[in-house]
């Protein structure tokens, strides 16, 4: 196989790219949730970069995009362990990297997607299960959906497609998420007093910004080329996120009467993860009217349907990365346009992506369920009431995030340098 060094190059900053996103999402979630419990939520983010890859590399590459003979889940786990022999491997559908690349490329995906689960069951799942559980989740749900889409597995071959992980990154992980919720009591159960407020809002928008600017590699990396494909797929994912951002914006104005700042990132990642499944497919004015669609549907799920249904998603995982991505799924069939390089908009393709994305919704949800209730058969799931009294970071981590300081002219204490500064 002949090696393109332009692609190669696009490729391996993508792989940068698409890396950067897990600290994002750490910072992302990390401000959102209470200032006892951040460095635990990004401690859960950190870890799977970890525990991922290693799986990644001694056989989870194979699972994914290995020989399909031996099975309908998974592909043949010994056909790379270890990545042997991956730099002959053509099943990347990209004729310009090296194997090695399309790899790395992938195992970045594999990384993030257990982590965006993370933000749904903030504050109230202990370190070892929360292991155990990814450990578990990759293999049972995401490694089969990234096999049969992306390694040429049986739902490739029904026309079921996915630029760059509708199906595969997102609505298996919001689904994934909201079992898990539902399957563990409400965080008021376990805590009255719940506050739900962010401590940290200027990190919610650095981890906007990091996710934004490594979502170009996310998306436009699926191209798998630095070529006409890479570009759409890049400039779709502006465009959509910044429709997605003002849309967002105005909704939440007209509805509550202020333009927030944590409004316009989560509005911004709703865009981003609405359009993933369709960058590389659509023409820039249908990545504008996805990102205006995406605003008022995740607004909705999570203003409405959340409040009304009592689901206790800390982050809102399910409404915008979950629900996000079935729509951006299923819009394929509607605004696609084959001359870009893949389907082409009709009634039958809208049909096998509202099928696949609803098949993918159910068995995430289903296996995600069964798997978080067997661990908590094994390993208290929950944390016991003096370690959320003391907040996880302390009691769980050891650590904290902020000191705690004195404050002479008035004797109160602030552990959170924002609300400090505030007092001044």
């Amino acid at each position: 196989m002949a090696v393109s060094a332009g692609d190669t190059a696009w490729m391996l900053m993508s792989c940068g790219l698409v890396n950067l996103m897990t600290p994002g999402l750490a910072f992302f979630y990390g401000g959102l949730v209470r200032q006892q419990n951040v460095l635990t939520m990004i401690m859960q983010n950190y870890v799977s970069m970890g525990l991922m890859t290693i799986v990644w590399i001694v056989w989870g590459y194979s699972l994914c995009f290995g020989e399909t003979k031996t099975s309908y889940i998974w592909g043949n786990p010994a056909s790379h362990a270890m990545l042997a022999g991956v730099e002959n491997d053509d099943g990347s559908g990209g004729e310009g990297i090296p194997g090695t690349v399309f790899a790395a490329f992938q195992g970045m995906f594999a990384v993030i997607t257990p982590a965006l689960m993370t933000g749904a069951f903030a504050d109230r799942v202990m370190f070892k299960p929360y292991l155990l559980f990814i450990l578990l989740w990759i293999h049972l749900v995401y490694y089969p959906f990234c096999h049969w889409i992306w390694g040429g597995g049986w739902m490739a071959d029904e026309e079921v497609w996915d630029f760059a992980g509708g199906i595969v990154v997102h609505t298996t992980a919001g689904f994934g998420a909201l079992a898990v919720v539902m399957a563990l009591p409400h965080r008021k159960k376990l805590e009255p007093e719940l506050d739900t407020d962010p401590h940290n809002i200027p990190f919610v928008a650095l981890g906007t910004a990091l996710l934004w600017f490594g979502w170009f590699g996310f998306n436009g990396g699926s191209a798998l080329a630095a070529n006409e494909q890479a570009g759409y797929a890049l400039i779709n994912t502006e465009i959509s996120a910044s429709c997605a951002l003002f849309t967002w914006l105005m909704i939440e104005w007209a509805h509550k009467g202020k333009p927030t700042l944590v409004g316009a990132c989560v509005g911004a990642i709703a865009g981003l993860a609405t359009v993933t499944p369709a960058a590389g497919f659509v023409y820039p004015w249908a990545a504008m009217v996805i990102g205006i669609l995406a605003a008022p549907w995740c607004y909705f799920l999570i203003e409405v349907v959340k409040n009304k249904f009592d689901l206790d998603d800390a982050l809102d995982v399910f409404a915008v990365h979950g629900m996000g991505g079935y729509l951006g799924t299923i819009l394929i069939g509607i605004l696609a346009d084959d001359r870009l390089g893949g389907p082409d908009a009709s009634a039958k393709q809208f049909g096998k992506q509202l099928w696949g994305a609803t098949f993918c919704a159910v068995y995430a949800f289903v296996v995600s369920f069964a798997l978080i209730k067997i661990i908590n058969l094994f390993m208290p799931v929950l944390p016991p009431v003096s370690h959320l009294s003391e907040g996880l970071d302390a009691s769980i981590h050891g650590e904290k995030a902020y000191s705690q300081k004195d404050n002479s002219q008035n004797g109160t204490e602030f552990s959170n340098p924002l609300k400090a500064a505030s007092a001044v």
